[in-house]
């Protein structure tokens, strides 16, 4: 029940951010909105989850996760519901960087319960979850934003989506109690699991200066780069280089977002089932790791076939992105300290998010002087990397540790 109201906070919280794309050509015409008004609004909500990724991680470990989540989730769907009143670039601006305030803290405290309460060999399944609740928001707000929007206005999409989070803390308060209820009376079944609640005492210092944390770090921030790329660029390609109308988006670009999904969860299970036949954590991870890299390293290859044959292997590409990203967040969790998991999480998604940032007008110089296909080649190159650093860099996968005393770990 815990992973299934996690899943469902990430399906409402990737939808909540993905509406301004969907509504971008009605909120532009109506506020009389540039481009270039357009992607400042865009760096704010981004700027401002760079952020709280660290700060709300932060949050998570002091207070614990349920506090943090129950507090996000009700601040980014009020500040989405907002969205419907702005009257222009000052207002759209600071509802965005709001909304990143509230989203960016929302997924360090769901690492932080994850790793609470799920064993190893069950982490990633969790975690897989929760990342395709991410590809499960990017298909229905497309639809959803759209006849909406059709029927009662763009406004009315931004406060009927916004409002769709708060229906989900009724459900987290009830969990919650009924846990505490269980726990009390020694339910095994609902008690954290023995790592998160006794552990050596390492310093946070220590790990921020250490190769391992860095290089894993690192491996997922260059995937998460190319994520953006194919985030924010693969629709504009198919229709600027494949000649795809708006019908042939609507009809085909739906899939590689399915297949994500897949991905998410087919990565999680294929660690677990390793694992559960006597693979070592270590080398289930990196088993999954590698071919998932490789998968996605081929699938940016979809500038070299037809149309049909490119959507496939963008299908591939992403179906291999998020197996390696679930595994490859896992390992944060892996070789973290338990009573800093949230906030070292929180530090590789704030990195993932500025490398994301940064390389977009990158991306759009190469696109205009070079055109698509060398945007596609760093794309996979960027796994290529990861795999490097993943080997040479992480090394074994295993709890960064050092001397200290049995201490408990925060209650949420």
């Amino acid at each position: 029940m815990l992973s299934a109201l996690i899943f469902a906070a990430s399906v409402v919280n990737y939808m909540d951010r993905a509406v301004l794309g969907v509504l971008m050509q009605q909120v532009r015409r109506e506020l009389s909105m540039s481009n270039t008004d357009y992607g400042i609004a865009v760096n704010m909500f981004l700027c401002a989850y760079a952020v709280f990724y660290i700060l709300g991680g932060r949050l998570a470990d002091r207070f614990g996760y349920r506090r943090t989540i129950a507090l996000s989730l009700a601040f980014w769907s009020l500040t989405g519901m907002a969205h419907a009143f702005v009257r222009g670039l000052g207002s759209l601006c600071l509802v965005r960087g709001l909304l990143g305030v509230g989203e960016g803290s929302f997924y360090p405290a769901a690492i932080r319960g994850i790793t609470e309460w799920f064993p190893t060999e069950q982490r990633a399944k969790a975690i897989g979850l929760l990342l395709a609740g991410l590809s499960v928001g990017s298909l229905l707000t497309p639809p959803l934003a759209a006849w909406i929007s059709i029927q009662y206005g763009w406004r009315v999409a931004f406060f009927v989506i916004g409002a769709a989070g708060l229906l989900l803390l009724p459900a987290w308060s009830a969990l919650h109690r009924s846990m505490d209820r269980a726990h009390s009376v020694g339910e095994r079944s609902l008690q954290p699991c023995a790592a998160a609640t006794a552990e050596l005492a390492v310093p946070l210092r220590f790990v921020l200066v250490n190769r391992k944390y860095w290089s894993a770090v690192f491996a997922r921030a260059l995937s998460d780069s190319a994520w953006y790329f194919y985030l924010f660029w693969m629709p504009g390609y198919f229709q600027a280089v494949r000649g795809f109308d708006a019908a042939m988006v609507g009809k085909y670009l739906w899939l590689p977002y399915l297949a994500a999904c897949g991905g998410a969860l087919g990565g999680a299970w294929a660690a677990s089932a390793l694992m559960s036949h006597g693979v070592s954590m270590d080398k289930a991870r990196k088993a999954v790791l590698l071919a998932s890299a490789a998968g996605s390293a081929v699938g940016a290859l979809a500038f070299l076939p037809g149309a049909a044959a490119a959507v496939m292997l963008v299908c591939l590409g992403l179906f291999a992105h998020t197996s390696y990203a679930t595994n490859i967040h896992t390992v944060i969790t892996d070789i973290s300290p338990p009573a800093h998991t949230a906030v070292l999480y929180g530090i590789s998604g704030a990195t993932g998010t500025v490398m994301g940032a940064l390389s977009q007008p990158v991306i759009g110089w190469i696109v205009d002087s070079r055109g698509y296909t060398p945007a596609f080649l760093a794309a996979g190159s960027c796994y290529i990397l990861a795999a490097v650093l993943l080997l040479a860099g992480v090394g074994r996968i295993e709890r960064i540790t050092a001397p200290g005393v049995a201490v408990a770990a925060p209650r949420s």
